[in-house]
């Protein structure tokens, strides 16, 4: 199958439109010079839009883990306690970076499936009386599952505690509502390859004011992830090295197309597309592995039928109609397959592979009927005579 020919419905990386596609071929430029100095403070202050904040951005070249680890390794220092929350791979992922940089992590784990109990949270640091716990770390989406944590609900949990929170917005940030300022969220961390619509390889970090001076006293060993370089040479124009030119290109142009959308109508076209693939999954007679309140608009994780493998779903919707989806990770391989629907996706692309689906199960003997699920997401797309007359 043609590559160019492929749904590509993954958690990321996702397409990228033809524009910035375009953009990232333009010839390179001086990254010390006043092109490149324009280009970063543009960039720079257009995704404090999408982060709805005025705290300090840095960009590093990276995919989101680095990012993850450039948030440990400035914040955390040896031997500090640290909370994390974890509801899945990528929960368990940014514990084990504080771990590897001798951070004393202690882990609140929830079901893969369900989101993090605030309340839990809450009591855990209403019990840290010496304030022990310096960090908090939480995941906003957790890729590997489907689930969306209640983020401004932990951070009102955590009260007057002095611990920062850490958070990992890699796949949620662009595609659901964060407000970085307005919930007081110290560190947000995030990817290009998700609803920034970009492939991988750059990463933004925004730090509160409370954070930076966190910062100064951080003891971890670091030196490509320095934030205080980075804020520094940031002032300059400049990114403390070689940044990626063409990514930057290629960011310009993505985020005029997500400003030109505005925010408030990207976070409902998401929340739109959640709908549109829960519904027709429903609808086709199969099982969803989480529940309404915590589902995710950026990923729905779907469960495999009995007898029928999620991989093999996966191979048959490659093999036949170039459909795309992710599998389960971990204890999940093969009991699940995830359909992403964040960035550059369009509604006829979902529909499209809900119809694939279905037919690659009616051909595996699932009891379903050609159209069963597919017919209800097309009453979605009908304008009612009302509306077409307005």
């Amino acid at each position: 199958m043609n590559v160019e020919q492929q749904y590509l419905l993954l958690p990321g990386p996702t397409p990228v439109p033809p524009s910035v596609l375009r953009a990232m071929s333009k010839p390179m430029i001086n990254h010390r010079g006043t092109e490149f100095r324009q280009l970063l403070e543009e960039v720079t202050a257009g995704i404090k839009k999408i982060y709805q904040t005025d705290n300090d951005l840095v960009i590093f070249p990276a995919a989101g883990s680095g990012a993850m680890e450039a948030a440990v390794v400035n914040f955390i220092s040896p031997g500090d306690k640290v909370l994390a929350v974890s509801i899945g791979v990528f929960g368990d992922r940014f514990a084990k970076i504080a771990g590897e940089f001798g951070a004393q992590v202690e882990k609140v784990n929830s079901p893969w499936g369900e989101a993090a109990d605030p309340d839990q949270i809450q009591d855990i640091l209403r019990a840290d009386n010496g304030h022990d716990i310096k960090v908090v770390l939480v995941t906003h989406n957790e890729t590997s599952t489907g689930v969306v944590n209640d983020i401004k609900a932990i951070k009102k949990a955590m009260g007057n505690h002095p611990a920062l929170l850490l958070v990992d917005a890699v796949s949620g940030l662009g595609a659901m509502d964060l407000k970085t300022d307005e919930w007081n969220l110290d560190v947000v961390v995030s990817g290009s390859q998700k609803a920034f619509m970009l492939p991988p390889g750059l990463s933004f970090m925004s730090v509160s004011p409370r954070a930076i001076e966190a910062a100064k006293e951080c003891k971890n060993h670091k030196f490509y992830w320095d934030l205080e370089n980075a804020l520094k040479y940031a002032q300059r124009g400049q990114t403390p090295y070689t940044p990626a030119i063409s990514l930057f290109f290629g960011l310009q142009e993505a985020l005029n197309l997500m400003l030109e959308e505005g925010l408030e109508n990207i976070i409902a076209r998401h929340a739109a597309y959640r709908e549109m693939v829960r519904t027709g999954i429903k609808a086709m007679g199969l099982n969803l592995l989480v529940q309404d309140p915590v589902a995710s608009s950026s990923v729905t994780s779907v469960l495999a039928p009995g007898g029928l493998g999620a991989n093999k779903i996966r191979r048959s919707l490659l093999e036949r109609f170039g459909v795309v989806v992710a599998g389960g990770q971990q204890r999940l391989d093969d009991f699940i397959f995830r359909i992403g629907h964040l960035g550059f996706v369009r509604p006829l692309d979902l529909l499209s592979a809900l119809t694939a689906l279905e037919i690659i199960l009616y051909e595996n003997d699932f009891p379903i009927e050609i159209g069963q699920g597919t017919r209800e997401v097309q009453k979605m797309f009908v304008i009612k005579e009302d509306a077409l007359n307005e």
